[in-house]
């Protein structure tokens, strides 16, 4: 379905300038966008995936991840076609880098969506898997309707989204969990396509905007391992979104164009560990190495075992009603 686009300038020339993300593209009458789904037809700015779907799936809120948001709920999560980066390591490839004319995909409108996740038992909606930012339209109106019928919201993002595009979906989304791939504009320019300030801006933002931020960095060998680089990230991540903030370094497993590059060994991602820990983040986290002891959630004061989780399933979760350690009364920054 071709829907009208949010968010758009008009320009001279029947050119128009996309202001969903961070890319601006300015895109004259009949192109597209850097993500191949918004195109101009005679000035106006058209999204051809508006409800158009690839993926679906009921996920532990734990897989996406997501820590401290609900833990251990189920999301209904969502993907469509797409994306605004062009990632070699992507592990969704054949979706975000597909074409819509050669891609299996069904249809639905954001009221299917709301009442799917309902009949599943699911506290929450995730658009994930691709670049939800170039779903915009779709995501905005499913997003106002989970709200009413209860339903939390989560981005799954790459951070590449506009301030007025991310205040505009802001009283409906309550969860921003964002890709920090890199503390380099270089490794963006060259794996992504794409620059690294937007990402800072949009998860200070989101935070500004009272959602729930958690940051996901994949570590990947010869890459982003630099132990001074991620020791940028750790002090920008405390400086700007705060020590309660959960990071999440993440195993990296050879993927799409990056089949040569070698598995993240744990050692690298056991020391970004101990460097956030050691620089004052109460919340980070080990990724993709199951039953890492690290992949749980301790209290920061007195070290209490608070969530354990095997993979991507809680366990036990003894955090109390009123968001505190049992043992200590520390307040944890978990929202239930």
């Amino acid at each position: 379905m071709v829907h009208e686009a949010a968010l758009f300038d008009r320009l001279d020339d029947k050119k128009i300038r996309c202001n969903v993300c961070a890319h601006r593209c300015v895109i004259s009458e009949g192109s597209y966008g850097f993500c191949k789904v918004r195109q101009n037809r005679n000035g106006t700015l058209y999204s051809l995936i508006y409800n158009t779907l690839s993926s679906e799936a009921i996920d532990p809120i734990e897989k996406k991840p997501l820590y401290h948001f609900l833990p251990g709920t189920s999301s209904y999560s969502q993907g469509t076609i797409g994306c605004n980066f062009k990632c070699t390591h992507c592990q969704n490839w054949s979706i975000s880098q597909a074409s819509l004319n050669k891609s299996i995909t069904s249809k639905i409108t954001p009221e299917e969506s709301v009442a799917r996740a309902v009949d599943y038992g699911c506290a929450s909606i995730s658009w994930t898997y691709n670049e939800p930012t170039i779903w915009y339209e779709f995501t905005y109106d499913s997003a106002r309707l989970a709200h009413e019928a209860g339903l939390k919201t989560v981005y799954v993002t790459n951070g590449y989204i506009t301030e007025e595009a991310l205040q505009y979906i802001s009283p409906y989304l309550d969860a921003f969990r964002v890709d920090i791939k890199a503390f380099r504009d270089e490794f963006y320019k060259k794996i992504c396509r794409a620059h690294l300030q937007p990402v800072l801006d949009s998860a200070i933002k989101a935070r500004e905007l009272g959602m729930h931020v958690e940051v996901v960095n994949l570590i990947i060998p010869g890459q982003n391992d630099d132990k001074k680089e991620t020791t940028m990230l750790i002090e920008w991540v405390l400086d700007n979104l705060g020590p309660m903030t959960p990071i999440h370094f993440t195993r990296f497993h050879p993927m799409y164009r990056m089949m040569n590059a070698a598995p993240t060994p744990v050692d690298t991602l056991e020391s970004a560990w101990h460097t956030a820990k050691e620089a004052g983040l109460e919340y980070p986290y080990i990724g993709n190495v199951p039953g890492h002891p690290h992949e749980n959630t301790f209290c920061p004061k007195c070290n209490e075992l608070l969530i354990d989780r095997n993979g991507f399933s809680v366990v036990k979760n003894i955090i109390t009603e009123d968001v505190k350690c049992p043992k200590c009364g520390y307040r944890i920054a978990v929202v239930v």
